[in-house]
């Protein structure tokens, strides 16, 4: 049953990830005051790799991969809480920042978890 929840968290993520990096790659950022599309682009295409990646450690956890779910996840909260937290940003982009930042924590917390019971049931 572990095994099944630890693959749902994966899959999860990268639902999460993919739309997200598909959007940053196709939408024109420049209306947005992002000056070189070409960073845009890269940026979109990273987050759709790892989108991918995270689809892929679905098929079968392992180790490294949860140890990756959990690094991506806390580093998108750290980068996305911070952001929130600033003056300046409007209300409901506020709350959809932190809103992410806390579902990606609570993945990643479920990444462990389950990682850990996963393991233990194959002993």
């Amino acid at each position: 049953m572990s095994s099944v929840a630890l693959r749902s968290t994966f899959v999860i993520n990268g639902l999460l990830f993919l739309p997200a990096g598909l959007l940053i790659y196709f939408l024109p950022l420049s209306s947005f005051g992002v000056s070189p599309l070409w960073l845009a682009r890269v940026a979109g295409a990273v987050i759709v790799a790892w989108a991918v990646s995270l689809f892929a450690g679905a098929v079968r956890p392992s180790t490294s991969a949860v140890v990756q779910l959990v690094v991506g996840n806390l580093l998108v909260t750290a980068t996305l809480v911070p952001a929130a937290l600033r003056a300046g940003l409007p209300g409901p982009l506020r709350g959809v920042f932190l809103g992410l930042g806390v579902v990606l924590v609570v993945l990643a917390l479920l990444g462990l978890l389950l990682s850990g019971r996963a393991s233990s049931e194959r002993l």
